[in-house]
């Protein structure tokens, strides 16, 4: 290990880098990844720009470094949730209400809008695509299953992929009348759409008489 990753690994270096981290995510998930520039984040997290190049010389170290903050987050969020289900709950409901929480968690905004700006940026698809192939290998597999208390095969998968992908479909689309009403009418179909799909309880009909 040369002498300067010595002097970055310093407590204080790796305090100060976490912090940039922080303000990065943040910044983020607030404004945009294009509105998100370094000098930005450098005033953000309250240093000069000579200290932001210290740690990051480069706006490709900062995202591919953001990247990884943002996953872990993510990742630490998802845990959480998943050993969070409390005594004698409806584990479909929790489960669909975790995650709609956690859509709107600054980690899982952040992460939005770096998938975002990677539609149409190959570098940042490049360095994003590592973090959403280990999240849906998460979602699909130990972690969601572990909420959702569904079993193995085609079935179970397919409950646990449309729950999440019309929530996070929900999560990023723009209700413009009758919104409250509209988006607990949603949450309550994939409710019961999953119950169905895992054959947990005695729902057999999408829409309640």
């Amino acid at each position: 290990m040369d002498a300067a990753r010595l002097a970055k690994d310093t407590p204080k270096s790796l305090k100060t880098r976490a912090r940039i981290l922080d303000c990065a995510m943040r910044v983020f998930a607030e404004t945009g990844y294009h509105a998100a520039t370094n000098p930005v984040i450098a005033d953000a997290a309250g240093l000069t720009r000579g200290a932001m190049l210290y740690h990051f010389p480069t706006r490709e170290a900062l995202v591919e470094a953001a990247v990884a903050h943002v996953q872990a987050a993510r990742s630490a969020l998802f845990r959480a949730a998943a050993d969070s289900i409390p005594a004698g709950a409806d584990v479909t409901e929790h489960a669909i209400d975790s995650y709609w929480d956690l859509l709107q968690s600054e980690p899982f905004l952040a992460f939005a809008e770096l998938e975002a700006a990677g539609r149409t940026d190959p570098a940042i698809q490049a360095l994003l695509a590592p973090a959403q192939a280990e999240f849906d290998r998460a979602q699909a597999g130990d972690h969601f299953l572990k909420i959702l208390h569904a079993g193995a095969g085609p079935r179970f998968q397919a409950s646990r992929d449309l729950a999440r992908f019309m929530l996070e479909g929900l999560a990023r689309t723009t209700l413009t009348y009758d919104t409250d009403g509209r988006r607990e009418r949603l949450l309550m179909l994939i409710k019961r759409a999953t119950h169905m799909l895992n054959r947990k309880g005695d729902i057999q009909d999408l829409w309640p008489d």
